[in-house]
């Protein structure tokens, strides 16, 4: 008997059976939330919070290498953030492209394959000439998908697949799951299997709503610039311990 079905013994409920127990999650999505709270604490620039953000998400990466993790979605920079002060959004936007420099170019040798997802119209040119050039700079990197929601919203997404079937010119009667799932910002990108948010918020901002539909859920209390290796590793421990029903028993 393992120690998990010991444990569910215990405390007089049904053991879950081993095959009933989900893989390691190998496509995760993070909501990187708590960056200004970071800095505040510390009696810093909002800026340096996100400059903090940026580097968890180089550790968090490169830690997801070595732990089976094949596919990850962050929540970078959403559709409502252009709504911020505009000395912290165009702070973000030279963080970013710092960000593409330095941060994620060690990744790139370790053959983490970037994509950007969501809006490339309202940025700067200088923004989109940096997304371009490191998505064709990993395009044939295999260990690990990076996938960054740069301005992104779900709400967006959808109503951008919609447009797409209409402008199709789709029979009402050909509009199915597939119909809308293979006109989403990155049709490829696989369903994530465990969502993680930090800071302690309890909610999931309008990030990848149609993807979101049976994924599992994890609110931890950490602001995301103090995550780390250890942190992933709790989130992905208690993920391999629930049952995933997909509607079924």
């Amino acid at each position: 008997m393992s120690l998990l079905t010991k444990l569910w013994t215990l405390r007089g409920l049904k053991p879950v059976r081993e095959h009933e127990l989900p893989a390691v999650a190998r496509a995760i999505a993070v909501i990187m939330d708590g960056n200004g709270r970071w800095a505040r604490r510390r009696g810093l620039p909002v800026a340096a919070g996100h400059r903090a953000g940026a580097r968890a998400l180089h550790r968090t990466v490169e830690a997801s290498l070595g732990l089976g993790v094949e596919s990850i979605c962050v929540y970078a920079f959403s559709t409502e953030n252009w709504s911020r002060p505009p000395d912290e959004v165009e702070a973000l936007m030279e963080i970013f492209v710092e960000t593409i420099e330095r941060e994620l170019a060690d990744l790139v040798r370790k053959g983490v394959r970037v994509r950007f997802i969501g809006r490339r119209d309202r940025t700067t040119e200088a923004m989109r000439q940096k997304m371009s050039e490191l998505e064709g700079a990993t395009f044939r990197n295999e260990k690990l998908d990076l996938w960054i929601a740069f301005d992104y919203g779900g709400r967006d997404e959808l109503v951008e697949a919609t447009r797409r079937i209409v402008e199709d010119g789709l029979d009402s009667r050909d509009v199915d799951e597939n119909a809308i799932g293979s006109r989403l910002s990155a049709p490829e990108m696989p369903n994530p299997d465990l969502l993680i948010r930090t800071s302690g918020e309890l909610r999931i901002s309008n990030f990848l709503l149609w993807q979101l539909a049976y994924t599992e859920l994890m609110f931890v209390d950490t602001l995301w610039p103090d995550f780390d290796e250890r942190h992933l590793r709790q989130a992905l421990n208690e993920y391999a311990g629930r049952r995933r029903r997909f509607g079924g028993r």
